[in-house]
């Protein structure tokens, strides 16, 4: 983690860290992160599989560093495998900080995990992904 300096895959979500979204240390939620980066996976799933889509795992969640309020999150999607009917993402989350008076932006890798989605049919069942 340490070594990386850019992120892995397509932007696909970018959004502002707001004061609603904090516990009460002032960091944003693990939760509110993993939700965003579920947002991101499912809009990377839907535009691979050309449809309608559903999470059904979330592996290999690390978190490295607190998001703060102020901090622009963007998350990346990297297409890790394709199978019959569902498809894999690995999701990186990014932030952008402002650093000092000068409005500097500092990027770093926040938390990164591993989704997986299955495509769906008009019928919400399981349909075969077209490649």
């Amino acid at each position: 983690m340490d070594n990386v300096t850019e992120p892995k895959g397509e932007l696909v979500l970018r959004t502002l860290a707001m004061p609603a979204d904090t516990n009460p240390d002032g960091d944003i939620f693990g939760g509110w992160l993993l939700s965003q980066m579920d947002i991101a996976g499912g809009i990377a799933a839907r535009q691979a599989t050309k449809g309608r889509v559903a999470t059904v795992a979330v592996d290999a969640m690390v978190f490295h560093k607190p998001v703060s309020v102020g901090d622009v999150m963007c998350c990346y999607a990297y297409e890790e495998r394709i199978g019959t009917t569902s498809i894999t993402f690995s999701i990186q989350a990014w932030v952008l900080r402002s650093r000092g008076s000068n409005g500097v932006e500092e990027r770093e890798l926040v938390t990164e995990g591993k989704f997986t989605f299955v495509a769906l049919g008009e019928d919400r069942k399981k349909r075969v992904i077209e490649k």
